[in-house]
């Protein structure tokens, strides 16, 4: 008598998704061109997606699909460099420098999560002393960088931003901050504004004077991710709870912001226009320029080519589910 044929192991497909996703950005990352070399700049305090945006760049990072430089800290709130340092250190990048917008009146901690964050995960950064000026450090990596290499993504509002670019040539490097980013800077990836018009806060707060210059003097190609393109793709839901461990912060984060209701995906679009498996999800519209209104409104100038713009901006393709990105979104988050 033949012996029972073993019962087939059950596979728990949901389980290995993170690593086939993995398994293909390493592919991504090792067939692409040359590795893009990237800069994030982050309000990481009123809102959550900034976290899980970061996340995403450093799941790109391990996975060589890019190499991050550092993180570009904009933002009033005493905690948020700090919450970004506990971040970098989870995902194994301790010695990630950190940029802080240093020159303003005061700091206050207002955000529902930088603090908790901070004071509950491992760093080394605690004091602002610490950081590097923000248009400083930009002036650094972007010296350092080979030409046309690099890519800005501004997922916040642009002071730090028009610091560099109204940089002046010094000790780090002989160009000016226009210059520099010329030289390096490959195109510049914007979470900003509301088309084909309207207001959106990057632009408008607190320092919508930025927007208007960053806007007027950027020369090299720009693609903006708009509040209405966000808004339909939902993450940190009970999908990213039930994923996510609990020793990550960024489970933390969302479990402080709002208990994983879930929360539009705005900064995350942002970083996943550098993601080719992502390309099917988005399409631009490139006919025409952004004008921008000195209290920071903005409108798309369609069929209006302004000589020396190359604007952009996302669109959801047609037939697209935002709950597809959305899900491709948290499972990113998991590859940790």
């Amino acid at each position: 008598m033949k012996a029972p044929a073993p019962k087939p192991k059950h596979i728990n497909l949901a389980a290995m998704l993170p690593h086939f996703l993995l398994m293909l950005l390493v592919l991504l990352g090792t067939v692409g061109q040359a590795q893009v070399r990237v800069i994030l700049d982050t309000d990481i305090d009123s809102d959550v997606d900034d976290v899980q945006a970061l996340a995403i760049l450093h799941t790109y990072h391990q996975a060589g699909l890019i190499k991050l430089l550092g993180v570009v800290v904009t933002s009033d709130d005493s905690y948020a460099f700090a919450c970004v340092d506990a971040l970098n250190t989870y995902y194994g990048q301790p010695e990630l420098p950190i940029g802080f917008l240093k020159k303003q009146d005061s700091l206050r901690n207002f955000s529902k999560y930088t603090r908790q964050v901070a004071e509950e995960f491992p760093h080394t950064i605690t004091r602002v002393h610490q950081t590097t000026e923000s248009a400083t450090l930009y002036r650094k990596l972007l010296s350092e960088s080979p030409d046309q290499s690099v890519v800005l993504v501004t997922i916040g509002h642009l002071t730090s931003l028009q610091n560099l670019l109204q940089s002046t040539p010094d000790s780090i490097s002989a160009l000016t901050g226009r210059a520099l980013v010329k030289q390096k800077v490959k195109h510049w990836l914007c979470m900003g504004g509301q088309y084909p018009a309207g207001k959106e806060a990057n632009f408008y707060r607190p320092d919508p004077a930025s927007t208007v210059y960053c806007l007027d003097v950027w020369e090299q190609k720009v693609v903006f991710c708009g509040w209405e393109v966000g808004k339909e793709i939902l993450t940190g839901g009970t999908y990213l709870r039930s994923q996510l461990p609990q020793a990550n912060p960024v489970y933390r984060a969302y479990q402080l912001y709002n208990g994983f209701a879930g929360r539009p995906a705005w900064d995350q679009v942002a970083v996943l226009l550098l993601d080719e498996k992502a390309e099917p999800y988005f399409e631009l519209e490139r006919n025409g320029h952004v004008a921008v209104a000195p209290d920071g409104s903005n409108v798309w100038k369609a069929g209006e080519k302004k000589p020396g713009k190359k604007h952009a901006y996302v669109k959801i393709r047609p037939g697209t589910s935002p709950d597809t990105i959305a899900r491709y979104i948290d499972s990113l988050v998991l590859l940790k």
